[in-house]
């Protein structure tokens, strides 16, 4: 007859205690916001997994009017039941703060798709959109999201430009040795599709630079500039608010509050 070894209440309680201090001993969870330094200049870089973050896009608040600033769009997710955990310019816009190119929120679209030329960053081509849909993102062409969404759009888009990265090139038109420095923000992803990074400069660059930033650094085969001089980011893991002008659509990681 075999002797079965069971737990004795002392045997389990040190089991618990264990993993207890196992536990313990594991660092704390990398912020999803960090500094990174790069070709000499100071970059913040948030990086989210698309599949496990809940990435929106906002422009229009309930009253009508624009969301303008992080911290309405804060308030008036705590008062759903929600915290902002980051936020960032999310495409450019005219005065009244509508957006400038294609715009869609909650598969709705507010602005069509602009494929042609013209003048200012937006319409050095090619420019692109950012978008998310069904626990999925990208950083597409226009005309390549032409292609892919040409039957119904997806659940956020915004377009902006001009493309930081195509296809692992650098926008052709942009220069090493450009003079034009300024603050910029914008976003890429990675190459399995899995992980959405957004960056904003520290301190002015030109778009050589950040452009670089997102191919070497970041690795990221595509990439698009959202906007440049009125750039802000909201990050609550590094207690980081910038204050500045009212924007137009904002690109923000939600929680559900604590």
């Amino acid at each position: 007859m075999s002797r079965r070894l069971t737990r004795t209440p002392i045997g389990l309680l040190l089991s618990a205690l264990a993993l207890t201090l196992l536990a313990a001993c594991k660092p704390p969870p990398a912020h999803a916001c960090n500094p990174v330094a790069f070709d000499g200049a100071p970059y913040t870089v948030c990086a989210y997994d698309v599949a496990t973050t809940d990435i929106r896009l906002f422009l229009t608040h309930p009253d009508g009017a624009p969301y303008a600033q992080f911290d309405r769009l804060r308030d008036t997710l705590q008062s759903d039941g929600y915290a902002l955990a980051f936020a960032m310019n999310g495409g450019m816009y005219h005065d009244d703060r509508r957006a400038v190119g294609l715009y869609v929120e909650e598969g709705v679209p507010y602005a069509p798709l602009v494929k042609s030329a013209g003048p200012g960053n937006f319409g050095l081509l090619p420019n692109g959109v950012f978008w998310l849909d069904d626990a999925k993102a990208g950083v597409s062409e226009t005309n390549s999201y032409a292609t892919r969404f040409d039957a119904a759009p997806p659940r956020f888009a915004s377009q902006s430009g001009p493309m930081l990265v195509i296809d692992g090139q650098l926008h052709p038109d942009f220069n090493e040795n450009g003079p034009s420095k300024k603050r910029r923000n914008g976003v890429g992803i990675s190459p399995d599709g899995k992980t959405l990074y957004f960056a904003i400069s520290d301190t002015p660059v030109n778009f050589h630079s950040f452009a670089s930033l997102f191919r070497d650094q970041l690795g990221t085969p595509n990439a698009l500039y959202l906007d440049g001089v009125v750039s802000r980011l909201y990050a609550a893991d590094i207690q980081r608010d910038e204050p500045g002008g009212d924007l137009g659509p904002i690109v923000a990681v939600i929680v559900d509050a604590p």
